[in-house]
């Protein structure tokens, strides 16, 4: 079952990650990231009373808070790359970056993984940088990576920090990450002038086109975040995180079938060896 949860989250963060990146390319990052974490959080307040009765202790609410910082600057960041770059190659750098900090922190907490497991991870993170192969160049694209890169760091502890909670707290640490990332984004849309680096026109009012795709990205990943908070909790981290960073995939094929945007033969050998990596992870669990 979890590694059957971080494949669906690896496929819904794909998902809500071309819905953030369009929106963006729409209306500024900041109105995206807040009307998105927005939806997702009253998704989860609506859902709260329908899961199983849950006791976060002091420490489940810092992490999630911990979580919230980390996930804002994370998300903030990606959709801001995703929308001046190209998609296919912003999402799977940031992945690369945001597997290795969860992963080294797994393995330095002592689990210990098989040689199957350890092959498949590194299977995965073949996958991921050959699937970030581009052959544009230009300072937009200079841009966007490097705006991944961070991003990827960023997400990596946000990843690192909701493992951290207990299984006893339920979905209440998303409740305090997403709570977090409201208000701070809140702040930001309110305060900022219009020149900053997450985009013109920090005003959280959007045309309605885009505000829906910034909803639905929203309410698809808080499904996503559930998916990988469950996950963390059934199997070991570094095997969960690698599942789960593995999203690049969703989001290289939706941005194909929707904006055309084509994958060169090393692109599409980084879906094979994704593919191949998730069948060798599960296989050896």
């Amino acid at each position: 079952m979890a590694y059957f949860l971080a494949i669906l989250s690896a496929a819904t963060y794909g998902a809500a990650d071309f819905l953030g990146g369009l929106a963006s390319k729409r209306a500024s990052t900041v109105a995206v990231v807040f009307w998105s974490q927005g939806s997702g959080l009253l998704l989860l307040l609506l859902a709260l009373p329908l899961l199983p009765d849950a006791s976060p202790s002091r420490t489940d609410w810092f992490w999630g808070a911990v979580a919230g910082l980390a996930g804002s600057i994370g998300v903030g960041l990606l959709y801001r790359a995703l929308a001046i770059g190209t998609m296919a190659v912003v999402a799977p750098t940031t992945a690369v970056c945001a597997v290795v900090i969860p992963v080294m922190a797994g393995v330095l907490a002592g689990e210990r993984l098989g040689g199957w497991t350890i092959a498949g991870i590194g299977l995965a993170i073949v996958a991921i940088v050959l699937v970030s192969q581009e052959r544009r160049t230009g300072r937009a694209v200079r841009t966007g990576m490097g705006l991944a890169f961070l991003s990827g760091i960023a997400i990596g502890f946000f990843f690192l920090a909701l493992a951290r909670t207990g299984s006893a707290a339920g979905m209440w640490p998303l409740v305090a990450a997403r709570g977090f990332s409201l208000v701070l984004f809140g702040t930001i849309g309110a305060t900022l002038g219009p020149s900053t680096a997450l985009g013109a026109g920090q005003r959280l009012r959007m045309a309605a086109p885009a505000a829906k795709i910034a909803l639905g990205a929203g309410v698809v990943d808080m499904a996503a975040n559930a998916f990988y908070l469950a996950a963390t909790r059934l199997g070991p981290l570094s095997v969960m995180v690698t599942l789960t960073s593995l999203y690049p995939a969703s989001t290289v094929i939706l941005a194909r079938v929707v904006l055309g945007e084509r994958l060169n033969s090393w692109q599409v050998a980084g879906v094979v060896c994704a593919l191949a990596a998730i069948v060798i992870i599960v296989g050896a669990g």
